[in-house]
């Protein structure tokens, strides 16, 4: 199994961003002879390498090329969209063709259409997206079941529920009929281990994941495995709870889902369809004066990072909160003009949102909260964007003093994201910087748990 990648030991990437360019415009060109008065098109083109082994045995190998143009047309207000994954000239123009005649079918929007061309783009800013990994499925191979031998070298109970790794790459080019037509390389590398532990009181499981722009610096695979192995073992003898109202400490990785329900809750979509319980926030303390949360677009290498939105807007660096106030809704071009306001260049959602930090990492947080409980898994989707109410099964650890005492199983906690927000006592300097949220653990204080 020694199969190369295809694209990534060969083929230029800024030669195959080109071709892309070159078909996006050829596109716009298309629409403009079939009589669309205005034209959108997205792309991308990835390519990957995927392994997985599970109990010392290879279970899959993935090989993928994967590519799409989307494709928005508009009558003056009328919006058609279809897509296709094939580049030739006659696909294009019957891609084009579908496009038109379902805009020609559609209701006008008045709030329709490309952002204003004064908007678009300029000096796109080069952020070290691009890494590719020269992996081949062989290599990927060993480094998966070099990961699950360490993890199951931790401890004999233990058995292998999978370990993977993923290599992508690849590029995403976006244009309009206004001339802007944007394009960028990036990669994604990632690990994996899931574990299963078998005792008298029955299986627990739990997992571990490194993901970066660049493979080399992933963390080891064998690490990695220890990691898994860790925390699967630490779930042994995990024992309900008695219901109390207790300050709950989300470690890092779970903090960064309330983070997502913040921006749920602010996006221009959910406010202007009033679906939103911030819908009167505006300019009001959400959160504690402390709180400062803000977009950082521009980070070399992070996962979040993009130099244009999907409207093709330049990102820029912006608070949503400042001193805990309500700063901005998120807004494309399309929901600001619903909502009279201007994009805050958010087409597509934020890039690399972080909240500061006002406390120390996960040991110094426990200290903090005394006696309560650490989640770090989260179950079900029991939470309601329009009231806030927030009620989730949950995994993790008991504390007393500061002191993890003993895993815990058939908990829920429970609240309102709004007090949540307000509740919130401190996030740790432990960042979690494996996706688009940065954030460090959050200690919220007044919580339900559910137990016995």
């Amino acid at each position: 199994m020694t199969e190369q990648l295809p694209d990534q030991q060969h083929d230029d990437p800024q030669a195959l961003c080109r071709m892309l360019e070159q078909r996006v415009a050829f596109i716009l060109d298309e629409a403009r002879r079939q009589g669309a008065s205005a034209c959108e098109v997205a792309v991308s083109q990835n390519t990957g390498l995927s392994v997985g082994v599970r109990q010392g045995e290879v279970e899959t190998v993935e090989l993928n090329r994967d590519q799409g143009f989307g494709i928005t047309l508009y009558l003056d207000q009328r919006k058609g969209s279809a897509s296709t994954s094939d580049t030739s000239d006659e696909a294009i123009r019957s891609t084009v063709e579908a496009a038109l005649a379902i805009a020609r079918n559609t209701s006008p929007d008045p709030c329709s259409g490309l952002a204003e061309a004064e908007l678009m783009a300029h000096d796109l800013p080069d952020l070290d997206l691009y890494h590719p990994w020269a992996l081949d499925a062989e290599a990927a191979i060993e480094r998966a079941l070099a990961c699950e031998a360490a993890a199951l070298a931790v401890d004999p109970r233990l058995s292998s529920d999978s370990a993977n790794i993923s290599s992508q790459q690849g590029c995403r080019v976006y244009g309009n009929s206004h001339g802007f037509i944007g394009s960028s390389l990036g990669s994604r590398h990632s690990a994996s281990a899931v574990l299963i532990v078998n005792t008298d009181e029955g299986m627990q499981r739990d997992y571990w994941y490194t993901v970066d722009r660049r493979g080399d610096r992933l963390m080891g695979t064998e690490a990695l495995g220890r990691k898994a192995a860790e925390r699967t073992l630490a779930r042994v003898g995990a024992r309900p709870v008695k219901t109390a109202r207790v300050p709950v400490l989300f470690a890092a990785d779970q903090a960064a889902g309330l983070l997502g329900h913040l921006i749920g809750s602010i996006s221009g979509g959910a406010v202007y369809r009033q679906s939103t319980f911030l819908l009167d926030a505006m300019g009001s303390q959400v959160f504690p004066e402390w709180v400062h949360i803000d977009e950082r677009p521009h980070l070399r290498q992070a996962l979040g990072s993009a130099a244009f939105d999907g409207d093709g807007l330049a990102t820029r660096e912006q608070a949503f909160i400042r001193e805990g106030i309500l700063q901005s809704w998120v807004l494309s071009t399309y929901s600001a003009r619903r909502l009279k306001l201007s994009s805050t260049a958010n087409a597509g959602g934020v890039h690399n949102l972080h909240i500061g930090s006002n406390a120390g990492d996960l040991s110094a947080l426990l200290q903090e909260m005394g006696t309560g409980l650490l989640v770090t898994e989260l179950m079900g989707q029991g939470v309601n964007g329009v009231t806030g109410d927030y009620s989730r099964g949950a995994g993790g650890f008991w504390v007393e003093n500061g002191v993890i005492s003993h895993p815990v199983r058939e908990v829920t906690i429970a609240g309102n994201l709004r007090d949540m927000f307000r509740n919130l006592r401190c996030v740790g300097s432990d960042i979690e910087r494996r996706g688009n949220y940065l954030t460090g653990s959050w200690l919220v204080d007044g919580m339900t748990v559910g137990g016995a």
